[in-house]
């Protein structure tokens, strides 16, 4: 948490770039990159330059061709960022890192609560269309809500931790895209056990949907705003 205190722990100015990995970062993720495939041939890149490279485009929202010379080129850095999005490396990343997160902040590490929600971005933000550029991403149009491109469904704790997220294209309704979202947790959270949803996900399609993907979470549906949620639990 940031305090006046430790406030030289978060400065990053004497980094080269913000976006840059600090050495405890660093520390932290290191242990969970894979290495080489046995028998495969030496890595002779660095690594942390990959993910410094790939937390540069997600800081910037650059394009690809965008990123500065004195980090890898940028088709290493993109052939390490499908890699590991192929071999759910980034989810791990994620899953570790939300596990610390929950603990630092006095929390088991697996949530009995969670908060689902699509957040109206037709396109998503900037870092998101740049990362997967190039890469196969879904389009289509919602006529009722007016969105064309894609939606980006959401699952946060009731700290606003990101649980899970998926991007599907935008004629998938809300309760298909939830059930979509919660089958894709595939065990992450064993102890989830409520969900907190708005009117969109009060049809029996989504209970239904729900009950075969996770049959021990219940829905409550809320007619407040679900980001109100956030610290309630």
């Amino acid at each position: 948490m940031w305090t006046t205190e430790n406030r030289s722990k978060y400065d990053r100015s004497l980094l080269r770039y913000p976006s840059d990995l600090t050495d405890d970062e660093w520390a932290i993720i290191a242990p969970l990159i894979p290495p080489t495939k046995r028998g495969g041939n030496k890595r002779t890149v660095n690594v942390r330059e990959m993910v410094n490279g790939l937390m540069y485009i997600l800081g910037t929202g650059c394009q690809w061709a965008a990123l500065p010379k004195d980090l890898p080129p940028r088709s290493t850095v993109n052939r390490y960022f499908k890699r590991w999005d192929h071999d759910r490396t980034l989810d791990r990343l994620h899953q570790a890192l939300y596990v610390q997160c929950r603990e630092q902040a006095g929390r088991d590490a697996s949530p009995t609560v969670g908060i689902i929600d699509m957040p109206l971005s037709a396109e998503g933000d900037q870092a998101s269309r740049a990362l997967k550029k190039g890469v196969s991403d879904p389009h289509g149009y919602d006529a009722s809500k007016k969105i064309k491109g894609k939606k980006r469904h959401i699952l946060v704790d009731t700290q606003g931790l990101l649980m899970q997220a998926i991007v599907h294209a935008a004629d998938i309704q809300d309760r298909d895209g939830g059930v979509l979202l919660i089958s894709s947790l595939f065990g992450l959270f064993p102890f989830l056990l409520k969900l907190y949803a708005d009117s969109g996900y009060q049809r029996p399609k989504f209970q239904d949907g729900l009950s075969r993907a996770c049959r021990q979470v219940n829905v409550e549906i809320v007619k407040l705003l679900v980001s109100s949620l956030i610290g309630v639990g």
